[in-house]
């Protein structure tokens, strides 16, 4: 073959595979990146209505009805392709990606839970999350069926929670602990106060000491959020700490 054929020749692939490149990315784009942030955007369309997912969850916050499902579901496949596991701490949500993780509290309770998205739902009158079995139970909402909650984005899969951690931080369960009493009522009416505020908040017992009760908030993901959160407070509660779960 003369060279000067052959150099048209490798020019010519060159540009069919570029062209094939091209194409991949575009299909690709279309369904969404199912290797990161974007994964689970393609619209889709249930019961005559299209939904066009979130591109991203990061600051992402809701407060709504929050309802469960359980036995009759577990082991079908979800929304991402896995085999949906009432005993793990999943659920379904109609717009943000999959992956997200997401802080769940019961603002009846203050009970908090982390939960990842991995289905799309519920689909029935002004929910907004389809919690698991697991999930539910956590939040002591399986007798009534559905609680009021607060949803906040804490980040889409690992990849994104590295990048918010702050170099150093401390990852864990943490919470800011604002009064201690020995009257429930006294911690509870605090309690109550601050979830009005949009905190989340629980009463502990210490194991020794049973008729002294703690109202703390959180929980928070890093001691720096925690400690964050406490200094903003500082001013309003004397002797305020953070503590660790």
């Amino acid at each position: 073959m003369p060279f000067r054929m052959f150099t048209h020749l490798l020019t010519l692939t060159a540009l069919l595979f570029a062209l094939a490149l091209g194409g991949c990315s575009s299909k690709e784009d279309s369904v969404g990146y199912m290797g990161g942030r974007y994964r689970g955007t393609k619209p889709y369309t249930v019961r005559g209505k299209t939904y066009h997912p979130y591109k991203s969850s990061r600051g992402y916050r809701e407060t709504g009805v929050a309802s469960w499902y359980g036995p009759g579901f577990h082991g079908k496949k979800t929304s991402n392709g896995e085999r949906y596991d009432q005993n793990a701490m999943t659920a379904a949500h109609k717009l943000l990606p999959f992956g997200t993780r997401l802080q769940v509290t019961n603002l009846n309770n203050g009970r908090s839970v982390i939960v990842r998205i991995n289905d799309r739902g519920p689909f029935v009158g002004s929910r907004i999350i389809d919690l698991s079995k697991e999930a539910a139970r956590r939040l002591h909402m399986i007798g009534s069926g559905t609680a009021r909650v607060k949803l906040v984005a804490l980040g889409e899969g690992n990849r994104e929670a590295e990048i918010l951690t702050p170099e150093g931080d401390m990852l864990g369960l943490f919470y800011v602990q604002i009064g201690a009493f020995t009257d429930i009522y006294k911690a509870d009416r605090l309690a109550t106060l601050m979830r009005s505020k949009g905190y989340g908040c629980r009463i502990a017992r210490h194991e020794r000491k049973m008729q002294d009760y703690y109202v703390q908030l959180g929980p928070y993901l890093s001691r720096s959020a925690a400690q964050q959160v406490g200094k903003t407070l500082a001013r309003h509660f004397r002797g305020l700490f953070v503590i660790a779960e």
